[in-house]
């Protein structure tokens, strides 16, 4: 769903601004392409369906709903499969979420950010602390024990106290999973063009260090496994479609501008294609009615490709990289016999950032936190 009320100050996503947005266009588009990209994956079961944005709590819950029978008709959709949508505080009155249980959604994603309103005046967003309060309670009423919320710290001007203290006050008030991202200024936003004239200072990298550090000792002790780089849970409450991503399974993105990785099996393909569908609405819209679908781009991964996106992908879990897992894409190469030799990996063993045992390949706790600085080295090793 790309369409949104406002655009944040920060946000540089695929998402658009309009007077009108017409649903019964747009939401036949969803259907049509669900369908399309399904029969074209000859996928036989699908273990869970995000819905992102955007914003697409402005949907309707009969949108919602319309795309999740396209789904269960070409292939099977087992009840409980996790059904996640994207909310914003201000789309996400106790009514509507309702009427979102009853299309299908049994998991909430709300994009609180902040709740402190300096913090999200300064972020754009539409909503106030108060709003994404009442928002995540009515959303646990509803889904409970499957609302995650969304929090962003690294700000202009935010000290290492205030952020303790939001996260302090986002724990009080959350289900079992919470997603921790670190603001990045992006070229062309307004936040970033204020920082980039001095108008706002530019959040030191130590202090951005010791944010996340203190966000992940204060996550831990409440009870919370990192099982992801930026994603905290406890209780099992493990997002499985994210999960899908790092694990390198197939998906498939429908809508504008989403992705998609999978081997085109009905039309005679047999390789892994990463695809990428039309950006713009209108012009997404034309090409689904015209073709039934609206990919703009696909490329075929080679065997390195792939196993660059396993790696990259893979090692932001705890768990890493299985042996098995890797075997899938590698049959004939192991991780033993790439990172297990003399080399960069070896060294990231010996310095305490990496393991490699009878599990697989992942990141210690410390290597976890430096993995951005890791990956070039390892990705070099892996080309070799």
């Amino acid at each position: 769903w790309p369409y949104c009320r406002k655009r944040c100050s920060y946000c540089s996503f695929n998402t658009y601004v309009v007077p009108v947005v017409d649903e019964a266009v747009i939401g036949s588009c969803l259907v049509r392409e669900t369908r399309t990209l399904l029969h074209l994956s000859q996928v036989q079961s699908v273990t869970s369906v995000f819905f992102g944005g955007g914003t697409p709590s402005l949907a309707s819950p009969r949108t919602i709903a319309a795309v999740l029978e396209a789904v269960a008709a070409a292939a099977h959709l087992p009840n409980g499969a996790e059904v996640t949508l994207e909310a914003n505080p201000s789309s996400a009155r106790a009514q509507c979420l309702e009427g979102f249980k009853a299309a299908g959604v049994n998991r909430l994603s709300i994009g609180v950010q902040s709740l402190d309103d300096t913090e999200l005046q300064l972020l754009g967003r539409e909503h106030t602390a108060a709003e994404a309060r009442r928002a995540v309670e009515d959303a646990q009423g509803i889904f409970p024990g499957r609302t995650s919320l969304d929090l962003i710290f690294g700000l202009p001007g935010q000290s290492l106290g205030a952020w303790t203290c939001g996260l302090e006050a986002a724990l009080e008030l959350c289900d079992d999973h919470i997603s921790l991202y670190q603001l990045t200024l992006e070229r062309g936003t307004a936040l970033a063009e204020q920082v980039s004239k001095g108008v706002l200072p530019t959040p030191p990298q130590d202090l951005l260090a010791d944010m996340y550090q203190t966000a992940r000792a204060t996550l831990v002790a409440a009870g919370f496994r990192q099982y992801e780089v930026s994603n905290f849970a406890r209780k099992g409450a493990l997002s499985t479609h994210n999960l899908s991503y790092w694990q390198a399974d197939q998906y498939i993105g429908v809508g504008p501008g989403a992705h998609g990785r999978f081997v085109p099996r009905g039309e005679g393909g047999h390789s892994r294609e990463a695809r990428v569908q039309t950006l713009e609405p209108n012009a997404w819209m034309r090409e689904v009615l015209s073709q039934g679908h609206g990919t703009k781009r696909r490329v075929v991964l080679s065997p390195l490709e792939q196993l660059e996106e396993v790696l990259a992908l893979g090692l932001r879990m705890d768990e890493g990289i299985t042996h098995k897992r890797w075997a899938h894409f590698s049959p004939h190469l192991s991780l033993e016999a790439v990172f297990g030799v003399p080399g960069e990996a070896k060294a990231m063993q010996q310095q305490g950032w990496l393991v490699l045992d009878g599990s697989g390949l992942r990141c210690t706790w410390q290597g976890l936190a430096l993995l951005d600085s890791l990956l070039p080295d390892l990705l070099c090793q892996l080309q070799r």
